[in-house]
């Protein structure tokens, strides 16, 4: 067999590559930020090949390290799954993931079926969690809606949610289908409880003065309000996230064509130094699918 480097300088460099810092990667491998900086130099030395743009703030992969990243993951994780088989227990394989009910329901699905195209051994099991229950004593990987401005820095932010404003295609304000924004006078508004405020935001974008709403719905949950929506009963405001299934099958429109940033969005957390094969599979599999831009 042909001279290899050593694997620990292609943990580090997984590690180091997955966090943008070798500071965090240090930590998760319970080890010196200065160990793991001599583990990629070291590797780099034995490539020939420079891995990283070192700046003062993070890290950045030069094209030679985009290159091998993923090679260097998949054999890790070939490692992880093998040494399981053997050592873990029964369940090891299961993935417990702890998500908004709303969430869950319309992204879920075809996460899961993208997930098991490329690791069709490993399970998830999911956990519709709402509002702010707490699941983290038996979810490997736990999924929430925060404000992004408090949010802490070990949460992995999955997209930049948006608000939306939702209706049925037949659905009639004033005698008429819903096309012009004074026509919100005669609409009934379906919003789950505390998140009015996604109302106030849109109502701003579309220059209307929310106060003058004809009536509300609360709900405890965004999926029924958009059920709701869709019997007719008024115009949901959700993320749109939680919508897009709905338009995509017809059942809901959008009646303006507006963008409005809303100011949660949705994180995803995981102790990756405790998890198990299984769960930094797709834990790393999720981030790769889901790289947002602060």
């Amino acid at each position: 067999m042909k001279y290899l480097p050593h694997f620990t300088f292609l943990r580090s460099f997984e590690a180091a590559a997955r966090h943008k810092s070798f500071t965090h990667a240090a930590k998760e491998l319970n080890c010196t930020q200065a160990a793991v900086s001599n583990h990629v130099r070291s590797l780099e030395d034995f490539l020939g090949r420079t891995l990283f743009v070192r700046t003062t703030r993070s890290l950045v992969l030069t094209e030679a390290g985009k290159a091998y990243l993923p090679s260097i993951r998949a054999s890790i994780e070939e490692i992880n799954a093998a040494t399981e088989l053997l050592v873990g227990k029964p369940n090891a394989r299961t993935v417990v993931v702890s998500c908004p009910v709303s969430l869950a329901a319309s992204w879920m699905p075809g996460l899961i079926a993208r997930f098991h195209e490329l690791h069709p051994k490993i399970e998830l099991e999911v956990h519709g969690i709402i509002w702010s229950e707490d699941d983290d004593l038996v979810s490997d990987i736990s999924i929430t809606m925060e404000d992004s401005h408090e949010t802490k820095s070990s949460a992995h932010k999955l997209w930049q949610e948006e608000i939306s404003l939702v209706c049925a295609p037949d659905y009639n304000a004033g005698g008429e289908p819903l096309s012009r924004v004074e026509q919100l006078l005669e609409c009934r508004l379906l919003v789950a409880l505390s998140r009015y405020a996604f109302w106030e935001r849109l109502a701003v974008a579309l220059q209307y003065d929310a106060s003058r709403i004809m009536g509300i719905v609360q709900t405890n949950v965004n999926s029924l309000a958009l059920e709701m929506a869709t019997s007719r009963l008024g115009c949901a405001v959700t993320p749109r996230s939680v919508a897009a299934p709905y338009i995509e099958r017809g059942l809901l429109i959008e009646p303006f064509d507006i963008s409005v940033e809303c100011p949660w969005s949705f994180f995803a957390r995981c102790d990756y130094s405790a998890a198990s094969p299984s769960t930094k599979t797709f834990w790393n599999w999720l981030v790769e699918e889901h790289q947002c831009n602060p």
